[in-house]
């Protein structure tokens, strides 16, 4: 199977392409990874391709799994409410 047609952030659809790309060019953090591609700042905030790229870290670096640094969480502080989305929008007609 092609690289560039397996997704491994869903919500920010990068790429293996993409990951391995950005390996060779010798970005071998997922918090360097996550600046460029945005891997892991989706909805999902990395539960589904933390482990994936993880692991392709690993494999590029030679290195057990565990060696590689997992990404910080950065959780909102607090949510936006809809209604202050739909008053601010009145506001600029």
């Amino acid at each position: 199977m092609d690289k560039k047609n397996i997704i491994i952030c869903r919500c920010e659809d990068v790429t293996l392409q993409h990951i391995h790309d950005l390996l060779d060019q010798g970005y071998t953090s997922f918090e360097d990874m996550k600046r460029l591609c945005r891997i892991g700042m989706g909805p999902c905030q990395a539960n589904t391709c933390g482990h994936l790229a993880q692991r392709e870290i690993a494999k590029h670096l030679n290195v057990p799994v565990e060696d590689v640094p997992v990404h910080k969480v950065r959780p909102l502080i607090m949510g936006v409410p809809l209604q202050a989305l739909v008053e601010e929008d009145d506001h600029e007609n």
